[in-house]
């Protein structure tokens, strides 16, 4: 397929050509008038069609409005593009296809798609986006606001299914834990393959995201048990490192000598102290009366 390139269409001031238009017109007005009083119809065969001419040059006056573009079509062959705004004429057999360069939305419907690890999820999103090529969008592809509506939701399926929902792991890209990078690489993704059609992709970025209804709340639970775990972990590492630090306390200090079986003693007491999720009662050993 040969891709058609975006050029300049050939342009008139189209105040010019409305003023000389204007004028053939009352010229030929005149000479009207003047042949049907001197009752010679000769004139009349070379007044008329040059009334009928610049009734066709009116045809041509077209109004450009900002971020807006006419592509011109003559007899099947495409001859250039207006982009800049204003009043212009151009040829009047051409026919003058709008395309608006401004920019769109694309607000995605909810897709349910499988993450990287086959969890069913909804997910939507909205694409920022606009024509830069009015030629490609219009002769490349047949309808090219459908064009970026398929192309998106396709970008959305395969760009959702290379990552997690979520992620435990710091050093993997999730949805949640990395939406503005998942949104890059959706906004490249979207682009190569909107490329074709002149369109430049402005922005993208995530509306929705959540787990599919028939697995939410397994999910939820399961996140639920993550959490408590990491926390729990943290908890344990905090706790072995005040231990560790009041054994050395105790030694360096010589307030008092422990063996080794009053130091397991000791750690394991002050361990259920501190990882212990109710509050520990302290027991006193006011030592022993014989």
């Amino acid at each position: 397929m040969n891709a058609i390139t975006e050029k300049d269409a050939k342009k008139t001031n189209g105040f010019f050509m409305l003023f000389v238009v204007l004028v053939i017109k009352a010229l030929n007005t005149y000479l009207l008038v003047g042949a049907i009083q001197a009752d010679e119809p000769i004139r009349l065969a070379f007044i008329i069609p040059i009334f009928i001419a610049a009734l066709i040059m009116l045809a041509g006056l077209t109004v450009i409005q900002p971020n807006e573009s006419r592509v011109l079509i003559l007899f099947g062959k495409y001859s250039g593009t207006i982009r800049e705004s204003g009043f212009w004429w151009v040829n009047p057999f051409t026919d003058k296809k709008k395309v608006s360069q401004r920019i769109h939305n694309f607000i995605s419907d909810k897709i349910k798609v499988n993450d990287v690890h086959g969890n069913p999820i909804e997910i939507a999103a909205v694409i920022v986006w606009r024509v830069i090529d009015s030629a490609r969008a219009l002769f490349d592809v047949q309808n090219f606001e459908q064009f970026v509506a398929i192309q998106s939701e396709t970008a959305i399926r395969g760009i959702t299914s290379q990552y997690a929902y979520d992620s435990s792991e710091h050093d993997k890209l999730s949805l949640v834990g990395n939406q503005h990078e998942v949104a890059e690489e959706l906004k490249k993704h979207t682009q190569s393959r909107l490329e074709i059609a002149g369109i430049e992709i402005v922005e993208t970025r995530i509306s929705y995201l959540a787990y599919a209804p028939e697995i939410a709340q397994a999910m939820l639970r399961r996140q639920q048990a993550q959490a408590v775990v990491a926390a729990r972990t943290k908890i344990v590492e905090g706790a072995v490192g005040m231990v560790d630090m009041a054994l050395k306390a105790l030694s360096e200090q010589h307030i008092v000598v422990l063996d080794e079986e009053k130091k397991a003693t000791m750690v394991n007491n002050l361990l259920v102290a501190l990882v212990s999720e109710t509050s520990a009662q302290p027991v006193i050993n006011a030592g022993s009366l014989y």
